[in-house]
């Protein structure tokens, strides 16, 4: 209430303080009507302002906010994969019979261009992954998963992924595969049903992973090289990669 209260008070005071200096302004030159003109001239324009400043100004400065946030979460993106993006993929794929199929397409190079990358990421959105959850270890993506759910927990906590549809979803996909397969003790015994269900959880999140593994490697390729360069030598899809530089 108090907050409303000094607005109204500032309010009150700027529009007296307006009205005052009209008047002093008739009283000293004696031409109320050229006064009046000007007076109608700057509320004539008003609409203009208000479409400048709310619709044309405001709009620029949101999108460029939204370009500066989107750097940000690129950052914590990066920090997903170093931690645990790259080697879910890597355990994601050997539950994948196609995989094969798809490695040639994924082996990323210096000359990559933007249109590559969106070619790529289209033509694996109608791909047909094939997983089976007894091709892999389910215990060893479990553990990794499990010593990552601090992790994880953390990236969940930070509001500002919302703003990132696409990885916000793939986190949710990540932590739900976690709490899965942590619930479970023994994946010997498990009924073919149970397993289904499991590989359902392995590609939901396998296939949003890849596309936003391919979406950030296109931002490191375009903004830091440096960090591209070793995306690239420790590729995850590339059999003959090698982090040392030849």
């Amino acid at each position: 209430m108090n907050k409303f209260k000094w607005q109204i008070l500032l309010g009150v005071s700027l529009c007296a303080a307006s009205l005052a200096l009209y008047l002093l302004q008739i009283a000293i030159f004696h031409a109320p009507r050229d006064t009046f003109f000007y007076l109608f001239q700057d509320l004539a324009f008003i609409p203009v302002e208000v479409l400048l400043v709310t619709l044309i100004l405001n709009q620029l400065l949101s999108v460029r906010e939204k370009l500066a946030m989107l750097n940000k979460l690129n950052m914590v993106i990066g920090a997903f994969f170093s931690e645990v993006g790259t080697d879910l993929l890597k355990s994601f794929a050997g539950f994948d019979h196609h995989s094969d199929k798809i490695r040639k397409d994924l082996v990323i190079t210096d000359e990559w261009t933007d249109g590559k990358f969106s070619a790529v990421i289209k033509s694996l959105s109608s791909f047909d992954f094939r997983i089976d959850y007894a091709k892999n270890d389910l215990n060893a993506l479990r553990d990794l998963l499990a010593g990552k759910r601090a992790f994880l927990l953390r990236l969940l906590e930070n509001s500002n992924l919302l703003e990132h549809e696409t990885f916000t979803e793939l986190l949710w996909a990540v932590f739900h595969l976690t709490e899965e397969l942590m619930m479970r003790q023994d994946f010997t015994q498990m009924e073919i049903a149970d397993g289904t269900h499991l590989a359902g959880d392995i590609k939901r999140a396998y296939v949003i992973l890849i596309a936003e593994w391919l979406a950030y490697m296109r931002h490191l390729k375009n903004e830091y090289p440096y960090l591209f360069s070793l995306a690239v030598r420790t590729n995850p899809f590339d059999p003959n990669a090698s982090v040392a530089v030849k």
